[in-house]
């Protein structure tokens, strides 16, 4: 419960660039406390938030900055003393799985001015419907519906949770959609302006570091959460999570209502067990 208030807090402030790194700077130790976390050394073209870790040519396993030996207190009476160390890692170990559904929202009106004005298309509500009935039929006991803040992702998010009863429900801004990275190599057709890879880049990377990480020390059971968001948020996750080059997100494509399914292991490996699934849906319902 902390987290999740910790996250409404974080995700109501949203708005500004300024906020939102301040957001992404917390991350939650083991004994409950906030300590910060990034730091920052954006590059020439396009911010480098998030990348300066990535490993140079093995899995870095310490990613998410929960490995055990991260999270142990220094011994202040005595800091050469090696006593327990080894008993002091079992502690610090993370017991439960992650299983994280990334859903990108439904058809939408695209000829809309405004977010408000994207809204679903009659098409886009079947979508959706297929969408849920498909997380319903898998069984799982979810644990959480969290969605982005727009419009098209709030009204999937509502048609999803029709078949998933009295499961908690939570919006964030920092999972809006924008432009992650420069995407190399580049395409002609889409050209947001470097000021807007600064803003959103800071801003995506920040709901990475929120929402994609291994479970908390606390958590006992393996848990089952769903995000409802954007495609180009979703397709800079899977990068840094399976560590691969974030410049490469826009090679992706994911259909509307389609299912992204990612599973973080206690040990911090993370598997991509299926990327923009829309197999359940008839093939005249399919949109990109």
């Amino acid at each position: 419960m902390a987290f999740r208030r910790a996250c409404q807090v974080a995700c109501g402030i949203a708005g500004t660039a300024a906020v939102v790194v301040a957001a992404a700077a917390t991350q939650r130790r083991g004994d409950g406390r906030v300590e910060a976390a990034v730091s920052w050394s954006p590059g020439p073209g396009a911010p480098s938030v998030g990348l300066e870790h990535r490993p140079g040519g093995g899995w870095d396993s310490n990613w998410d900055k929960r490995e055990p030996i991260s999270l142990i207190k220094p011994n202040k009476k005595n800091r050469e003393a090696s006593e327990d160390v080894t008993t002091q890692l079992e502690d610090y170990k993370v017991k439960a799985t992650r299983h994280i559904f990334l859903i990108r929202h439904s058809q939408y009106n695209l000829s809309a001015l405004t977010d408000k004005e994207r809204i679903l298309t009659s098409l886009g509500r079947e979508q959706a419907e297929l969408t849920g009935q498909r997380l319903a039929s898998l069984g799982l006991n979810y644990d959480i519906l969290i969605h982005s803040s727009m419009t098209r992702a709030k009204e999937t998010a509502a048609i999803i949770s029709k078949y998933l009863p009295d499961l908690e429900m939570m919006s964030c801004d920092l999972l809006r959609e924008g432009a992650p990275i420069e995407p190399i190599p580049p395409v002609s057709h889409w050209k947001p302006e470097a000021m807007q890879y600064h803003e959103d880049g800071a801003r995506i990377e920040a709901a990475f570091r929120r929402y994609i990480h291994r479970a908390d020390l606390k958590q006992q059971n393996d848990s089952y959460e769903i995000i409802v968001c954007h495609a180009n948020v979703i397709r800079y996750f899977v990068c840094r999570a399976l560590q691969f080059p974030p410049e490469g997100w826009l090679r992706m494509c994911l259909n509307n209502g389609s299912i992204t399914w990612l599973t973080i292991r206690p040990n911090g490996r993370v598997a991509l067990r299926t990327l923009g699934d829309s197999g359940f849906m008839p093939p005249d319902k399919l949109t990109r």
